[in-house]
């Protein structure tokens, strides 16, 4: 595992100090400095990098399948048969493991959608940055993809929650990395289980994950992370449980344990490294949750580690993404 040190600069008695730290306010704005080569790139108020962006593409993915799973569906199925034995074949209450995908969902997630409220976390950083909004099915369908040639449509992808994805999904967005493109997954339980998507009534139905395995006419016990080493080759991280860290010891944010990521790939470049203490619930002590970068194929892959859209209204994590955003993904010095 790689890491490379954040750095940040402040001011101090007008003497300039450089200080290994994840957050310093200067100006009433957080100023980064990225070790690897000694640029500093700025917040909003106080930005030196005007004019310096590329025209760039960015498309933010609705989890409308991870919403519809949790629509007073598969949950209810979940905890229903939570103790039937591991060999048994259910065969009632299927209805249960099928949701409909509505405009409106019940908010049974809270924050699903949360990630939308990036556009304006991102309007500062150039006007010629455009960002789209996208669904699960419009990547499934692979509308991420120039026809013709099959090349990207867009520079940068962020997804949010996108727990349950279909494999067409997970296949273009790997693919879309591989091709270059730059991928940042905002929380932690990505990927956690394959559903199906039926075009004709805008449905879904579980396939398998999430403990679960489910063929339209029966259900069965299976295994919990779907594409557990395929994630942890090109995503770089995995599934590391719920609500299972009682303190963090780095934590600019103030963030509170929810769902996060752990460091699974040994060519990960750490980023910020938020090191959890008092960890509970789970027999993996020495665990790393990280926003880190992961290179696959001609692409990047950014994870924040965190369910970063529980702290998507606080200022010095908007400003830490912005960031990372200009660094790794628009700034013409990366591409």
């Amino acid at each position: 595992m790689h890491e490379y040190d954040y750095y940040a600069s402040k001011t101090e008695n007008n003497n300039k100090t450089d200080v290994n730290v994840t957050t310093v306010l200067k100006n009433n704005s957080i100023v980064y400095k990225f070790s690897r080569n000694n640029v500093t790139v700025s917040g909003p108020y106080n930005n030196d990098h005007t004019n310096e962006f590329r025209e760039s593409t960015i498309a933010l993915i609705k989890p409308t399948f991870t919403d519809a799973a949790y629509d007073n569906k598969f949950y209810n199925f979940y905890a229903k048969y939570s103790n039937v034995p591991s060999k048994a074949n259910v065969t009632t209450d299927l209805n249960l493991l099928n949701s409909k995908i509505t405009n409106y969902q019940s908010g049974s997630v809270n924050n699903v959608f949360a990630m939308l409220e990036l556009i304006k976390v991102m309007e500062w950083i150039d006007h010629k940055t455009k960002v789209d909004i996208l669904s699960d099915s419009e990547v499934d369908k692979g509308k991420i993809f120039d026809s013709k040639n099959n090349s990207n449509l867009f520079d940068v992808i962020i997804l949010g929650h996108q727990e349950y994805v279909t494999q067409s999904e997970y296949d273009n967005l790997k693919k879309f990395v591989s091709n270059g493109g730059t991928m940042i997954i905002l929380d932690g339980n990505v990927f956690y289980a394959e559903v199906r998507y039926f075009d004709n009534n805008n449905t879904i139905s579980l396939v398998k994950g999430h403990g679960w395995a489910y063929n339209g006419k029966s259900a069965w016990k299976s295994i919990d992370e779907r594409w557990k080493d395929e994630t942890r080759d090109w995503v770089g991280s995995n599934y590391f449980c719920y609500k299972c860290v009682k303190k963090f010891k780095d934590n600019p944010f103030k963030y509170k344990a929810h769902e996060e990521q752990y460091i699974s790939n040994p060519k990960d470049i750490v980023l910020l490294n938020y090191n959890p203490v008092e960890l509970q619930n789970t027999t993996d002590k020495n665990s790393t949750i990280a926003t880190y970068e992961l290179k696959y194929g001609r692409g990047t892959v950014i994870s924040m580690g965190i369910y970063s859209d529980d702290i998507i209204h606080n200022g010095k994590f908007d400003r830490f993404f912005d960031n990372l955003i200009v660094k790794y993904a628009l700034h013409s010095d990366t591409k």
